[in-house]
């Protein structure tokens, strides 16, 4: 049977694991401490944990002034509050900078599910994207958010890392040598390459599934890294199948997509369909039933590879 973990969940896990080995970490939470998952943390360290209310532009500036006197910060609230009500003081406050803060952003996406629209963080790659010396994460599973909560830990600088409310499958072993900066090929293949990232893998590989049951041989990618983003990977890939497919659960515009795009154009253009949001804002519903009005299903990821291919055999 599939295992399903949210990525909030194991962050909560490994927090505890790092509250031990790192006295020098401090939690910082905008009244969102169940959550956001760092509850247990606050109950077994509550010397290095603070509550700072509804006010995410105050917590981002403590979480600045924390950072000065040499302290590891991690700052949680809801990806949409972290990357939209908190963008100016992320900005001004932490990366300009360069201060050592680890945003967590949970509730990631259209995932969020019956919270609805004001809810659902699905801009915030985008937001974060553009900030210059920003690190920008966003984890498949329950063990690839573990190794990138440790990874962005032991770095120097401000690093986002986006997070989900639902339970998702576990794709990783434990032995999966994540690593900040790289992406991953999860399944070989010559005919398309699709790249995706966070719980959009886990639909990206049932696509794959189904293309090959029609003797297509898809490359599937994961970018958890998006900034700095695995350029090599990608131009590589492009080269050896000739077309590509983006998938995300974000806005189609700023995130993965246009990463991708912005590689390709700049290096190596082939065919390239994106799946993602398209300019809409979310609504309330079961994440199942949002993922197919969206269009973020594994079978949508399947018609734009077919889609790609097609495109790359008309150019021959």
């Amino acid at each position: 049977m599939e295992e399903l973990v949210a990525t909030r969940d194991a962050f909560g896990e490994i927090l505890l694991k790092l509250g031990e080995e790192n006295k020098n970490l401090v939690v910082l939470t905008a009244d969102l401490a169940e959550s956001t998952r760092v509850k247990k943390f606050a109950e077994k360290f509550p010397e290095r944990f603070f509550n700072m209310g509804i006010a995410e532009q105050n917590m981002m500036g403590v979480a600045a002034g924390l950072a000065r006197c040499g302290k590891t910060v991690i700052a949680t609230t809801f990806a949409i509050f972290a990357s939209g009500r908190a963008w100016e003081q992320v900005r001004y406050s932490i990366s300009h900078s360069y201060l050592n803060v680890k945003i967590v952003a949970t509730h990631g996406g259209i995932s969020v599910g019956e919270d609805g629209s004001s809810h659902q963080g699905t801009e915030d790659i985008s937001l974060m994207r553009t900030i210059p010396g920003m690190k920008v994460i966003v984890p498949a599973d329950g063990v690839e958010t573990k190794k990138a909560i440790q990874a962005a830990i032991k770095v120097k600088g401000p690093v986002y890392i986006r997070l989900g409310r639902a339970k998702t499958p576990v794709i990783f072993k434990e032995d999966y040598p994540f690593q900040i900066g790289r992406g991953y090929i999860i399944r070989k293949g010559k005919d398309v390459s699709i790249f995706t990232c966070g719980i959009m893998l886990s639909q990206a590989l049932k696509a794959e599934e189904k293309l090959k049951e029609e003797g297509i041989s898809a490359e599937v990618i994961n970018i958890s890294t998006l900034k700095p983003l695995d350029e090599k990977i990608i131009i590589e890939s492009a080269h050896s199948t000739g077309a590509v497919v983006t998938a995300e659960e974000h806005q189609i515009i700023g995130g993965l997509g246009s990463a991708v795009a912005e590689t390709l154009g700049e290096n190596y253009p082939v065919p390239l369909e994106r799946i993602g949001i398209k300019d809409k804002f979310g609504e309330s519903g079961k994440p199942e039933e949002l993922f197919e009005k969206y269009q973020l299903t594994a079978n949508d990821i399947y018609k734009a590879a077919k889609k790609a291919i097609g495109r790359k055999d008309e150019k021959k």
